[in-house]
């Protein structure tokens, strides 16, 4: 009996053993558990909303120059495409015109009439008068025709780039006619620096004023933002798309920005409302409801109301304190567990 009782003692002892193993393991895990378990407070911040806005990328027409032909005649070669990078003085086009040729026949006759005055001046047979103004003929001349470009003789004249920069236009190839006053033969952009404008419409006036910070996107860079603001907007809605014209200019490193580029205009307006906020991961939805894990050791399901969320931050318009702890890490594994229970 005594020899039972002995083993029936080493065995409870045993199972207490156990016992104290295994909730030393659990202990164990749960402290390690806990060590992940990753909290914020919950922090009242002003409400800002966002929106946006298309747009389109366009060239600073304060650096940008289009030539448009000052006489009629015919392309005899062009040097140039559209995109292409020129420098200030390049030759764009070669240009054959009647009307330059009879100013080239001008300026040669009034060339021939200074020599012959001149000559007349040093033998004083005309006054000074006459020689000036023989001069200020042939000058005059002279500077009519270099507005039009460089004589090449036989009528033809070459166009040069007024600026350096990159050709954004272009009308015309060799053998096309131009008239004088036409539509522009080509215009060239400095592209350092650009126009966004963006369509405002209506619905969205209200939210939108100069001096606003603006974050520009495009399909071209999905992962890069450009950031700026709102340097003027216009006073009349455009007939077609009755919307009013905000601009953004931009410095344009790398030149990825480019003419006629589609972008999106996110704009951030503030408010004077405040909200308590949360990281955004730290919302759980089950349920068809909203919830978060309160506390830092000890834990507890709490359901909340979403107002609305911007850049990875909820605001919550109900169920939450300024300074209350979130969990943010591990939050579905404690939801789990606690909700089991």
């Amino acid at each position: 009996m005594k020899k039972l009782s002995f083993i029936a003692l080493l065995f409870l002892a045993a199972c207490g053993q156990t016992k104290q193993e295994n909730q030393q393991a659990e202990n164990a895990i749960s402290n390690k558990f806990l060590q992940e378990v990753v909290t914020t407070k919950a922090v009242l911040k002003q409400v800002t909303k966002e929106f946006t806005l298309t747009g389109k990328v366009t060239s600073d027409p304060d650096k940008t120059i289009s030539y448009s032909p000052l006489v009629s005649g015919v392309i005899v070669k062009s040097y140039f495409t559209l995109g292409d990078r020129v420098s200030k003085g390049q030759t764009l086009l070669d240009i054959r015109s009647t009307d330059l040729s009879s100013l080239q026949s001008e300026l040669t006759i009034a060339q021939r009439n200074l020599q012959t005055d001149e000559s007349k001046f040093n033998d004083k047979l005309i006054s000074e008068t006459e020689l000036i103004e023989a001069r200020s003929t042939y000058e005059k001349l002279q500077a009519d025709l270099s507005l039009y470009g460089e004589n090449r003789e036989n009528g033809i004249f070459s166009i040069k780039a007024p600026i350096s920069g990159y050709i954004i236009e272009k009308n015309g190839n060799a053998g096309s006619t131009v008239a004088a006053g036409g539509d522009a033969l080509f215009s060239i952009a400095d592209l350092n620096t650009v126009w966004v404008i963006a369509n405002v419409y209506a619905g969205n006036l209200q939210s939108v004023h100069e001096g606003q910070p603006v974050e520009i996107t495009s399909v071209a860079y999905p992962n890069e933002i450009f950031k700026g603001k709102i340097n003027f907007i216009s006073q009349v809605f455009d007939p077609d798309d009755k919307a009013l014209r905000a601009r953004i200019v931009l410095p344009n490193p790398g030149l990825k920005l480019k003419p006629e580029m589609s972008v999106v205009v996110k704009l951030l307006n503030e408010s004077n409302n405040e909200m308590v906020t949360i990281p955004s991961e730290a919302i759980i939805f089950d349920n068809n409801s909203y919830f978060v894990i309160v506390g830092s050791k000890d834990f507890a399901i709490r359901p909340i109301v979403p107002f609305d969320h911007l850049n990875g931050i909820t605001y919550i318009s109900e169920g939450l304190k300024p300074g209350e702890e979130v969990v943010t890490k591990n939050q579905l594994l404690i939801y789990n567990e606690l909700k089991g229970k």
